[in-house]
């Protein structure tokens, strides 16, 4: 009886050992990424990277832009902040163009007028190229961002993930991009105030065009958390057991190219309405 037992012993050790393997769905992978992140993503990487777990997060995020977006044009106040705001952008970069010599005064204050008619009458189109141009920027930055991390830690951290590792380390976490994003939303129409963000520098009204805004840009717990469990997913996806390490380069990352983007925002003007 006993030596039945001892032989029964080690199938049932198999059994739990398979059955402790087995898959994560996507909506334990969801709730993992909350709860536990470096063990939901160690136990994904122990099976082939799957297309749900990166397109399904940052589709969601897209409809969660677009709606928010819709809701808060709901409001007099915002809308008339995201016209102005816009106008003014154009407005400076038109001048810089007079200043240039690249256009008349006359002429820059015919096109300012223009556009400000059909900023006016073009509701419709601007919810055409809300709806149709989300979801292209959002892939196109997806899919830069994901070869840019697949080719630093190749070559600099000497890590074993596939660029389809790398796609689902960045896409899960954009299901906290997006609660960030709703609370964006919910603390606008709450203040009747335009925000792009949840940072320091958003609540403070400052300007990210300045270093001191830059810097405070960047104090944002939801970004923050977002890269950090992007740093883990990444370090596990690439079955690595230095997790420091991997966040530290993200983070690294993050604020390098951001200081890149912020000086040559700098240099060429245009590109200020995308600081920060």
């Amino acid at each position: 009886m006993e030596e039945m037992q001892n032989q029964d012993a080690p199938k049932m050790s198999s059994i739990e050992e398979n059955q402790e393997e087995q898959e994560l769905s996507h909506t334990d992978k969801l709730v993992g990424l909350f709860t536990e992140p470096q063990n939901t993503y160690g136990k994904i990487s122990k099976f082939p990277a799957k297309t749900v777990d990166w397109i399904l997060p940052v589709f969601v995020m897209i409809v969660v832009i677009i709606l928010g977006q819709f809701v808060l044009r709901t409001n007099a106040e915002i809308r008339q902040q995201q016209k102005e705001k816009g106008l003014q952008q154009i407005e400076k970069n038109f001048d810089e163009a007079v200043k240039k010599g690249q256009m008349t005064r006359d002429q820059a204050d015919e096109q300012m007028a223009r556009i400000e008619d059909n900023m006016e009458q073009g509701n419709a189109f601007q919810a055409i190229g809300l709806i149709v141009g989300t979801p292209i920027v959002m892939f196109i930055v997806f899919f830069v961002i994901s070869g840019f991390f697949l080719l630093v830690t190749k070559f600099g951290l000497k890590g074993a993930g596939t660029y389809k590792d790398v796609m689902v380390a960045y896409g899960l976490p954009h299901y906290i991009g997006s609660i960030g994003y709703i609370i964006m939303v919910i603390i606008s129409m709450a203040m009747s105030k335009l925000m792009v963000g949840i940072s320091v520098a958003d609540f403070m009204g400052m300007e990210k065009s300045t270093i001191t805004g830059f810097i405070l840009g960047k104090l944002d717990i939801v970004s923050i958390w977002f890269y950090f469990i992007f740093g883990i997913g990444l370090a596990k996806m690439n079955k690595s057991d230095d997790i420091k390490k991997y966040v530290i380069t993200v983070f690294a990352v993050w604020i390098i190219f951001g200081l890149l983007f912020f000086y040559i925002a700098k240099a060429v003007p245009f590109l200020s309405a995308f600081a920060g």
